[in-house]
This record gives C-alpha cells, structure tokens and sequence, in this order.
C-alpha cells in the first residue's frame, strides 16, 4: 500500500521550511564572525583553517548518523524527522548564548564543535523532510525554498555584523559588543523558527507495511554506521559524480569564508588584523557585503526552479558556479569597498544554485526508503572537502600563497571554474521535472 502525497500550497511549503532560516542564521554566523573572533583571540592566519575544524568533521560524523536515524524513526505524536531539528535547535540556541563569553582561542574552538553539532543535527533531516512530503513536481519548490531561507538567515547574521557594531559600542573582556548581540538573537531565531515549522507541518505516516518493518528492524549502537556504509555501497553512480563537484567547491568556500575579511582588509584599508579599529571596520564591512550575496541568493533563489525545468539543473548549476568564480577572481583585487558588492554579487547567484540545485540532480535517484542517509551522505561530501582544506590549506597559505588572505580568494575562484567543469560531466539516470 502507497500512501500519495498531497499537493502543498505554496504557503504550506514556506511553513515547513521557516525552521531553516534560524539553522542558517547560525550558519552565517559561523562564516562570517567566528574567524573575526578567532582573530581578536589572538590566532594567527595559519591556524585559521585548522580552528575550524569542528564544522566538517560534525558535519562528518553527526548528519549521516542522524540521517540513519530519523529513517528508522516513528512517533505518533512527535513524527520522523521534527524530532531532530528540535533536538538541534535546542543545542544550538544554548550554545550560541555561551559563544560570546568566550576567554580562551581554544573555549570558542571548543563551542564551534557544539555548536556545529547542533547545526548539523537538525540539518539532514530537513533535507530529507522535503523529499519525504512533497511529491516529484513541487521538490524543486521545496528544496530552493530551503535556498531562499538560507539567503535569508544568512542575509540577518551578516547585517547584525554591520549594524550593531554601530548601536553596541564598545567591549566586554576580549570581544566587541556586537558579538554578544549577534550571537544572542541567533539564539532567539534558532529555537523560534524551528518550533513554528514544527506546529505549522504534519508529517506523512508510514504504510503499516512500514511501520511493521520498522517495528521488527533490530535496533543496535553500531545499526547507524552499518546503514551508511550499505548505503555508501549501493550509492548511484550520480552520487560519485557530484562528490567529485563537490570536492572542488566547498574546499573553495572554505577558502572563502576564513580569508574574506581580512582579504577586504589588506585590498580596502591596508590593514591587518594587528591594527584592532581598522579590522572591525572591514570586518563590520564584509558582514554588509556578505550579507548582500545572501540577498541575491533569496532573490534568485526561486528564478532557478524553472531554469533548472527548461535547461536541465546541471546546466544551470555549472552556469552558476563560473559566475561565481568570476565573482571571487575580482573580489581581491577590488580597492573601492562599494565596488566589492558588483563582485560578490556572483556568488550569490552561485550559493543560491548550491544550495538548491544539486539535490535535483540526484533525489530522483535515491529510494524513498533511504532519504534520510543519502542526505546525510551528501553531507559527508560536503564535509569532507572542508576536513581536506582545513588540514591542508594552512600549509598551502603559508608556504605557496605568502599568507596573503587575497590570494586564498584567487585560489578559491580557479577551483570553482574546476567544479563547474565536472558538473557539465554528470548524468542522471531520472530527471526531476
């Protein structure tokens, strides 16, 4: 017996995924102001990589895991996947409180793996989410409504950055003011957010047939990890390909997210972060800047769906990341600070295409039985390039790239071109119409 899926408002899918603005409120902070806090912690730039490695390796860990999880999860009152993203929303609202009372390097190293754990948790199973309740012709809808959150969420954290170094002036022990305010309305915004998609969507049941294997399937510490390792040896072959794509473009992001501030630093004020006023104002700067390519991302975010319909979502996302690359080509060499938002601009449009587009190249493919840990899987692809970068970029930033954070940008530009190339190679056995 198959359940059908009903048709979703517009309004119903927007519902479902507001819990997705407060995970990527947290996110954006996690780009755009934990490297500054690092900084103002005392870190120098070739520890900056390896500092953050708490995201990619939660990232690593935590979503597959959880992913496997909710697949295997049933409740009549709390449903399959609500449970985790309340789960992590809890864990990361507590901790980005804590976050701004940082004293040490190594107490805000520490809350990043909290805190990206927490991210990571509610995650996968948002993705999966999608997949699990909207039917074929409306996932592009919900997955590049998930998009329009993420610039959204993202668009707030980068211009609390900007706007309350203005109202929140001065600092308490070693860091800004405007820290503790950012930090504390990501708290508000990951828990609210979250428990209105939670009151607003109802979850499909499962079939008794699926409910019964469920209910005989026997449970087991290590039944996650033998999960993702069956799943990982019967993965599509679309998969393998866009792990490839992968690989090239989130080791670029990273490039972009640790070196972006101090890039606009050295190319606009000439400044480093030794000289502590001229680095909050750059830093206060990029937030607007990144900020605004969270704008483009919400704005273009919905404009790709039927792009991706009439031209196919490799085309479309390939298209994407070589405006992006352009983007990150110009971006240090850029000496006029309002000029910058031309060159961001790209990658915006990039950010909207990643974090929509891929799954449509892919969800097809994917039996609806294991949603769950083949979004966790795609995660692990995104994570491991991360782990790939922050172990190795130090040593290529100080030793090729003469710990020149503009030059890290450059770098991150010719790896997108290289994603875009091997995105046009992928093929897809279904097509999401």
């Amino acid at each position: 017996m198959k359940i059908k899926k009903p048709t979703l408002s517009f309004w119903q899918i927007l519902n479902m995924n507001v819990g997705f603005f407060g995970i990527q409120y947290s996110f954006g902070l996690q780009q755009s102001a934990v490297t500054p806090i690092y900084d103002f912690l005392g870190a120098s730039p070739d520890q900056i990589p390896l500092l953050h490695l708490a995201g990619p390796v939660t990232g690593l860990l935590v979503q597959p895991i959880i992913g496997a999880l909710s697949d295997k999860t049933w409740s009549p009152r709390f449903g399959r996947r609500k449970p985790f993203f309340l789960i992590g929303a809890i864990l990361c609202s507590l901790t980005l409180l804590a976050f701004p009372f940082s004293s040490s390097l190594w107490m805000a190293a520490g809350l990043l793996w909290i805190l990206d754990a927490g991210n990571n948790t509610a995650m996968e199973p948002y993705r999966a989410l999608i997949a699990d309740k909207l039917t074929k012709e409306q996932q592009p809808l919900g997955f590049q409504m998930q998009s329009f959150f993420t610039g959204l969420g993202q668009v707030l954290a980068n211009l609390s950055l900007f706007i309350f170094p203005l109202i929140f002036i001065g600092a308490t022990g070693s860091l800004p003011n405007w820290v503790y305010a950012s930090f504390f309305l990501g708290a508000f915004c990951s828990i609210a957010t979250i428990l209105w998609s939670i009151s607003k969507t109802k979850e499909i049941p499962p079939t008794p047939e699926e409910l019964a294997k469920l209910k005989n399937e026997k449970r087991s510490v290590v039944g996650p990890l033998v999960e993702i390792f069956s799943a990982i040896k019967d993965m599509p072959k679309v998969m393998w390909q866009l792990a490839l794509v992968y690989l090239f473009q989130w080791y670029a992001l990273f490039c972009y997210w640790q070196n972006s501030s101090k890039s606009v630093a050295l190319s606009v004020w000439n400044a480093t972060p030794e000289n502590k006023e001229l680095y909050s104002e750059a830093v206060s700067w990029t937030g607007l800047v990144n900020g605004w390519y969270n704008v483009v991302t919400f704005l273009v975010a919905f404009a790709l769906v039927g792009f991706a319909k009439k031209y196919s979502p490799k085309k479309v996302h390939a298209f994407c990341l070589i405006i992006a690359a352009i983007g990150f080509l110009a971006f240090p060499h850029i000496e006029n600070k309002n000029l910058l938002f031309f060159a961001i601009t790209g990658f915006g449009i990039g950010w909207a295409s990643m974090m929509g587009i891929p799954y449509l190249m892919v969800v097809s493919d994917i039996p609806k039985e294991r949603y769950g840990v083949y979004m966790g899987i795609i995660n692990m692809m995104i994570v491991i390039p991360m782990i790939i970068q922050t172990l190795s970029f130090g040593y290529i930033l100080k030793n090729f790239l003469d710990n020149d954070p503009r030059n890290a940008i450059t770098f991150a530009g010719v790896l997108l071109v290289l994603s875009a190339i091997f995105t046009l190679f992928i093929k897809s056995k279904k097509q999401v119409q």
